[in-house]
């Protein structure tokens, strides 16, 4: 006897098209086409939460040197001396601070700067 598998691949299917809700044109209304594009989503989507932290420490890093350089001292040359002063500040904690308390953060840099060499 011949098995249809009616109601298990209809939910299957529905599955799909309501994960592609919202795409252009066939690509949320045929199965074959979203199926495919779901797929491609779902790709993205994995590479990019890893794109994401890269994307981030780059602005990080860009806002910490361009704070640093208001303080008359470099990106480079301010975090060697965060280590060497012992300072556990994280990249994000940094930028955040260059950005809101520009008066906190000259106190961090003059801090460093009796351990840059």
């Amino acid at each position: 006897m011949r098995v249809t598998r009616g109601t298990k691949a209809r939910r299957r299917r529905n599955k799909v098209l309501d994960r592609a809700s919202g795409y252009y044109g066939a690509n949320s209304r045929l199965y074959a086409v979203a199926k495919e594009k779901n797929d491609r989503a779902l790709a993205y989507a994995y590479r990019d939460r890893k794109v994401k932290k890269r994307e981030f420490r780059q602005l990080w890093t860009q806002r910490i040197n361009a704070a640093a350089r208001l303080n008359g001292t470099t990106y480079s040359r301010l975090i060697g001396g965060l280590k060497k002063a012992g300072i556990e500040l994280d990249r994000k904690v940094l930028a955040d601070i260059a950005v809101r308390d520009a008066a906190s953060f000259s106190a961090i840099v003059a801090s460093v700067k009796s351990h840059l060499g």
